[in-house]
């Protein structure tokens, strides 16, 4: 057989053999920021409208039968460099990291970046982000991938309460708020700006007794789930442990970031979850 067909066979045959994952405009996925699914995993890049003109890139993760979809808000900028390709630039944030982790568990996972690469410090309480985030749960939920939570980490958290408190009645199974901004810091607002009083469905407040970014202490927690008096349902979670490889108190890869314990974590919250979608489904 000459060299050139048997070369051109053993290719064919590779490509055969490699697993595809499915993206918008059916694009195969790249290895992304270490986070290849798993078989029977789905994950894509989608584009979603939002009423005030254009719309927000995000990556849509999911298992062949999701029970919930979780709306994830990284902290920092929020900036993670989504790719139409479906390429993250900046991987290292807990909820991005994670999110195979988090459909193992049997959650979709929804992650919107920002619009035009904005950054989302001191906006994320504002109206108008409440506004783009009430798109993201209507689009979410025309997806037909079970209950919707919110779920935000650092900064993140603060859009997170925004978006739950601006939600209507049944339209949020219940919110998760990670290593929440509570002191006031460079971005100008905590959660307390995004006004948690007005949140009414239950809320899971999670802490980490070794988290030294200074902009979250572990102590505000219970501060936090008080101010939650709209729910009738508040939780709060504690949790200790991690490492530390960023160089900042306050970076992804620390105890902040749940650097370490990431699997603990995601069993606790997850354990959560499940209780307040059977609670509902009780109703």
């Amino acid at each position: 057989m000459p060299n050139y067909l048997c070369c051109t066979i053993i290719v064919l045959a590779a490509c055969v053999l490699l697993p595809c994952v499915g993206y918008a405009g059916n694009r195969t996925a790249p290895g992304m920021t270490g986070n290849i699914p798993d078989p029977g995993i789905t994950e894509r890049v989608m584009n979603v409208p939002l009423r005030a003109g254009g719309s927000v890139r995000a990556i849509f993760s999911s298992p062949e039968r999701p029970l919930a979809t979780i709306i994830m808000f990284p902290g920092g900028t929020g900036d993670i460099g989504l790719g139409q390709d479906g390429r993250i630039r900046h991987g290292d944030n807990f909820v991005v990291r994670t999110r195979g982790a988090w459909n193992r568990q049997g959650f979709a996972v929804l992650i919107p970046d920002t619009v035009g690469r904005l950054n989302l410090r001191g906006q994320r309480s504002a109206a108008h982000y409440a506004h783009l985030v009430e798109d993201i749960i209507a689009f979410v939920h025309r997806q037909d991938s079970g209950p919707v939570f919110l779920l935000g980490t650092s900064q993140g958290a603060i859009a997170a309460v925004n978006g739950a408190a601006h939600a209507a009645s049944g339209d949020i199974a219940g919110v998760v708020l990670t290593e929440s901004v509570s002191v006031m810091g460079g971005s100008r607002e905590t959660v307390f700006s995004a006004h948690p009083e007005k949140v009414q469905a239950p809320v899971l407040v999670v802490a980490n007794h070794d988290d030294r970014c200074n902009v979250a202490p572990p102590q505000d927690a219970k501060r936090i789930g008080a101010a939650m008096t709209g729910s009738r349902e508040v939780t709060v979670l504690m949790v200790a442990g991690g490492t530390t490889r960023s160089e900042k108190n306050c970076g992804s890869l620390t105890p902040h970031g749940y650097f370490g314990i990431e699997a603990e974590v995601i069993t606790r919250i997850s354990a959560w979850l499940d209780a307040t979608i059977r609670a509902a489904s009780l109703k």
